[in-house]
């Protein structure tokens, strides 16, 4: 534009003047080579970096076009199209202001007086500004809409998801042990017990009873009887390992599903958690120490649900009968169906 009058241009490359449109568009590659290579060495002032890469640009777009195209005056808006892509409706006033007054210099300092550009011309063009700025404040005021929408939305969605998992657990947990109710229990064993069909899981169930308990609710109220379930639920939901499942099964009688462990291996838990709860001290129950009695099984393939249960059941009726306070373990025998507990 500043090497020739509007009446001497003819082709882009103007004789003797080529190597100021190649200039230009090497400036126009620098800058944005320039700009890439700050974006992806540094974290800071990254949006200033395209604020000024995307104002040189397109300038020097401008300049080379202007000349030749008409309506090359639509590059300039590619500042203000920036602070559409960043949503940033402060930077776009002051872009959308400082290219309105920078066309203006431009278009009276060098369009007007070089390439005879009428006013119209120039009117023309800042309002298109005008109305793409306030469009581009519309789309961004729409979009800070949408965003708080689907916050809120989202924010919903995750307390609806929190209500769902508390009554979720609500329906799985036993309001005064906090250890899994009996519906629970039995689905998960149930789940268990194909695991050990079809891949060969080891499984053993524990039945507890805490002994005497009728008498502890008589002699000291039911308020101390609850404290004690929920002494020995804690008790025994510190002991169990990662892959075991502890439920209350009823009243004072609790479960407790072995899984991925060897007969003796589970033997040596379900002792262990007689011993810790027979050395818990209970002060309000007058000091005397509260014992449970413990029936264990180790699950045979082909026995089924049902067996499993009668074993255990006679085991724990085993060691109840016997003087309470003690595991007993059971098995079966194939042939007459038997049942066999031993100690």
């Amino acid at each position: 534009m500043l090497s020739s009058h509007a009446s001497e241009i003819k082709s882009i490359l103007i004789p003797g003047k080529g190597h100021l449109f190649i200039g230009c568009n090497l400036m126009i590659v620098i800058a944005m080579a320039t700009a890439e290579m700050w974006l992806r060495s540094t974290l800071n002032y990254q949006k200033q970096a395209v604020v000024i890469c995307g104002f040189m640009v397109s300038y020097l777009m401008y300049f080379v076009l202007e000349p030749f195209v008409d309506g090359a005056q639509m590059t300039l808006m590619m500042p203000i199209m920036i602070a559409l892509i960043y949503f940033d409706q402060r930077l776009l006033y002051y872009l959308g202001v400082f290219s309105t007054i920078f066309y203006s210099g431009i278009y009276f300092g060098l369009e007007r007086t070089m390439l005879d550009k009428p006013l119209l011309e120039f009117l023309l063009v800042e309002c298109v500004f005008i109305v793409f700025a306030v469009m581009a404040q519309a789309v961004i005021i729409r979009a800070r809409e949408t965003r708080e929408h689907l916050e809120q939305l989202t924010k919903s969605e995750q307390g609806l998801m929190v209500e769902r998992a508390i009554s979720d657990k609500l329906l799985k947990i036993d309001a005064l042990t906090g250890l899994y109710n009996h519906k629970s229990f039995h689905e998960y064993l149930d789940s268990l017990l194909e695991q050990c069909e079809s891949n060969g899981l080891r499984l053993q169930l524990a039945l507890f009873d805490i002994d005497n308990f009728k008498r502890v609710n008589d002699t000291y109220g039911h308020w101390v009887g609850d404290l004690v379930l929920k002494e020995v639920a804690a008790k025994v939901g510190c002991l169990i390992g990662l892959n075991d499942f502890a439920a209350r099964y009823g009243g004072e009688e609790f479960a407790v599903i072995f899984t991925d462990k060897s007969f003796q291996e589970a033997y040596a838990a379900a002792e262990q958690m007689r011993l810790a709860i027979a050395g818990m001290e209970h002060p309000y129950a007058g000091g005397k120490p509260i014992t449970v009695s413990i029936g264990l099984c180790d699950y045979q393939l082909g026995d089924g649900k049902e067996m499993l249960f009668r074993k255990t059941d006679h085991a724990l009726y085993t060691a109840k009968r016997g003087g309470k306070n003690a595991v007993i373990t059971a098995a079966v025998s194939h042939d007459d169906d038997s049942i066999v507990s031993y100690a």
